[in-house]
């Protein structure tokens, strides 16, 4: 049994000690009868208190019957932790509460809506089982530390208290929505490729249009041998321009560019976005890449969060918290590649990313720039652009990069005030301004 953390309530006890010793010593010395009895009395009454608090403690075993799990958003997500009795002696008071993390449950909607008693306190007979049962609606993505269960339990009297750790948590994944969109069509500057560009940057020449007769300047490789011979003119071959597909999702999630006034809800429409792209390419088997300034949960928890045995409630409630601030300057980045193992885990990944305040978007820029595909287009998802940022992105595509903006705003004024530096300088910049536009956005582009 877990030895109990010593605590202010254990000074009462040292003093009932105290008296007992000197109420039995009195009772010697002057052959008090009744005080030596009482003094007896009262030393046994706080050895069945302890052994009584030792054996409930000891005795009672907790399992969780669910394991990780992924769920969507709205999903109902059943937890029960089942409570034994192994000892021959009933438990007549056992405290069980099964922690969340407070930030989950601040906003309305909560981000896990609880349904039930998480907190009960229970009898449980000899060799019996109990069960606390509750259920979670998952309102919102992210990663979630579903646990662990504390148990208290102590004698009648009050003299003593122990806590116990009963189960290890559980973690839940809630995916983002993902939102069908009708086609994807932004190339990169890399010829020669699957689509068909609007724009003619290079001709592509394994997509023949047609022919035509032979201009001034038209190169000798052109010429269509077989027209001219059929027609005595010469004439040149017509092709179509065309560029690879894909994209690295550059996903800006700094505490400074994403104000805490408008989250969990533009975030959190950043990545249904990122979600709904990625989920595009992948159904037309095209590569996708991801680089983010964002904290992944599961890499925060591992930090933060469950770290093993709490001998108070106090110390296990603060494990399963959230530290407001998060330094840490690895950003996370997926080379761009096909398959549905990619498009998985990029799921995963986006569901998992929260808020940091590491990297700024120019600084990720510029740190993981020999890292960012120069096959796919660089597309930025942003809530505000500052002149390092902007600096960033334009160097970026004065290098030969392709880049193109998303700016993930619901005032059109502040879009407008960020994208007309973007348009000027030949980035091209859509408005996401509800989950509603993210298939215009997608169609807007295929447009251009």
């Amino acid at each position: 049994m877990d030895d109990p953390k010593i605590t202010p309530a254990s000074t009462p006890r040292f003093a009932i000690l105290a008296g007992i010793s000197g109420l039995l010593l009195a009772g010697m010395i002057s052959g008090a009868a009744l005080w030596i009895i009482t003094a007896i009395a009262a030393g046994i009454l706080l050895l069945v208190n302890y052994y009584l608090a030792n054996t409930w403690s000891r005795s009672t075993v907790a399992t969780r019957a669910h394991g990780d799990q992924e769920v969507k958003i709205g999903s109902r997500l059943p937890v029960e932790i089942q409570l034994t009795n192994q000892s021959r002696i009933p438990v007549l008071w056992l405290l069980v509460e099964d922690l969340l993390p407070a930030w989950a449950t601040v906003f309305n909607p909560p981000t896990l809506q609880v349904e039930g008693q998480r907190i009960q306190v229970l009898l449980i007979g000899a060799g019996k089982t109990c069960s606390l049962s509750y259920e979670i609606k998952c309102n919102r993505r992210g990663y979630f530390q579903i646990g662990p269960t504390v148990m208290e339990t102590g004698d009648l009297m009050g003299m003593y208290r122990r806590y116990r750790v009963g189960t290890q948590p559980q973690y839940v994944t809630v995916l983002p929505n993902i939102v069908a969109l009708s086609s994807y069509e932004i190339g990169s500057r890399r010829p020669i490729g699957e689509i068909r560009m609007r724009e003619n940057i290079m001709d592509d020449p394994t997509r023949l249009r047609g022919i035509r007769q032979w201009q001034p300047g038209d190169p000798m490789r052109s010429v269509h041998w077989a027209a001219t011979a059929r027609t005595g003119t010469l004439h040149s071959k017509i092709y179509e321009p065309s560029s690879i597909v894909g994209a690295t999702l550059i996903l800006d999630l700094h505490a400074s560019s994403n104000p805490e006034k408008h989250e969990p809800m533009r975030c959190d429409l950043a990545i249904t976005a990122a979600a709904s792209i990625a989920n595009s390419l992948h159904d037309v088997n095209e590569p996708i890449g991801l680089a983010t300034n964002g904290r992944d949960a599961a890499d925060r928890i591992r930090l933060e969060g469950w770290v093993g045995d709490h001998r108070v409630r106090g110390d296990a409630q603060s494990s399963a918290s959230m530290r407001d601030e998060n330094e840490r300057l690895r950003p996370v980045i997926m080379p761009p590649e096909r398959g549905p193992i990619q498009f998985k885990q990029m799921v995963r990944t986006l569901a998992r990313l929260e808020r940091s305040d590491g990297l700024t978007l120019a600084e990720l820029l510029v740190e993981c720039e020999s890292q960012l595909s120069a096959d796919t287009t660089l597309l930025v998802l942003l809530q505000q652009c500052s002149a390092e940022s902007m600096g960033a992105m334009l160097d970026l595509q004065r290098r030969g990069r392709a880049v193109a903006a998303i700016v993930n705003t619901h005032d059109i004024n502040d879009y407008s005030d960020i994208a007309g530096p973007l348009i000027a300088a030949r980035i091209p910049t859509f408005h996401l301004g509800t989950e509603e536009t993210i298939v215009d956005v997608c169609r807007e582009t295929l447009l251009r």
